[in-house]
């Protein structure tokens, strides 16, 4: 199947192309800069920016599959716009091109009007997709956990600097992280199941953690001390300034990412396991391999 990848050069992506490779897909990478992507041996790459609706012109020609793993946060600003914008672009441009499955790898959390910026960012992306003329698949997922995810480097970097943290009472919010492994299976995965398309499923590891217990956990596999003191005054706003502080996670990744604590973000929906029974890695497991990559000495 020839499959295109938008997204390539991010944190998921780098770890779906070489694995769509391995399943035996003809892999074509869409990346902005193609000077500054190591692409996989077999992958074709091509140039364009899905916000530059002119640079898409050919990109999507003989594609048969696509995956979406766009996202604005890390740019600043407005990103809730710049990611209506990219979505509508491709859309367009897949449908133009006869594009008939799209996989999406959106955010898990309850649906409503309390969502914070950045869910309700990737759920405004998914409902663009879905309007499309192609079969789409959604994914969603919570906190993904591996080397280089935004939401494990911020844990990792403040286990690393703080051995005290005052966080607010959100802190204690349910999340389900997922193994990036993991994640990586079950997108590669629902290319070989045509009922998956049209079809939206939650994803995540087979443990329902709070942020704060993410956190201690985190430390003690990297070998650190680590004490939490939540309190009820401390605003996700607040914390924020700290965050800034102590880490180097640019803010425009950052603060929507604090922000999103108030969302509890555990499946609820199991489906995807009747079709596609992938083995899950525990947390303790997951972060392992991310701290190794980060170069702490870590046992087991």
């Amino acid at each position: 199947m020839r499959v295109l990848v938008t997204g390539a050069t991010g944190f998921v992506g780098g770890h779906l192309v070489p694995e769509l490779v391995a399943a035996g897909h003809d892999v074509r990478a869409l990346v902005r800069d193609p000077q500054r992507y190591d692409a996989p041996e077999g992958v074709e790459v091509v140039t364009g920016d899905l916000l530059d609706e002119a640079s898409l012109a050919g990109v999507f020609d003989g594609v048969d599959a696509a995956y979406y793993l766009v996202h604005s946060m890390g740019s600043g600003g407005d990103f809730a716009e710049r990611d209506r914008r990219a979505a509508r672009n491709f859309a367009a441009g897949a449908d133009a091109a006869g594009v008939s499955r799209v996989v999406y790898l959106g955010g898990l959390g309850e649906t409503g009007d309390d969502l914070s910026p950045h869910l309700a960012s990737r759920r405004e992306v998914e409902a663009v997709l879905a309007d499309a003329a192609f079969d789409l698949t959604t994914l969603r997922a919570a906190v993904i956990v591996g080397a280089g995810s935004a939401g494990f480097e911020m844990v990792y970097q403040l286990v690393d600097k703080l051995p005290v943290m005052v966080t607010p009472q959100w802190v204690r919010t349910p999340c389900q992280p997922i193994a990036v492994r993991d994640v990586v299976a079950y997108l590669v995965g629902v290319l070989d199941h045509p009922e998956t398309a049209g079809e939206t499923y939650e994803v995540g590891g087979p443990q329902v953690l709070s942020y704060e217990t993410m956190l201690e956990r985190t430390a003690e596999l990297a070998g650190k001390r680590l004490l939490v003191l939540p309190i009820p005054v401390l605003s996700p706003r607040l914390s924020t300034y700290w965050v800034d502080l102590v880490t180097d996670v640019p803010k425009s990744v950052a603060h929507p990412l604090i922000h999103g604590l108030k969302n509890p973000v555990v499946v609820t929906d199991h489906g995807i396991r009747d079709v596609l029974p992938v083995e899950l890695t525990p947390f303790e497991d997951a972060a392992k391999r991310a701290l190794r990559e980060y170069g702490e000495a870590v046992d087991g």
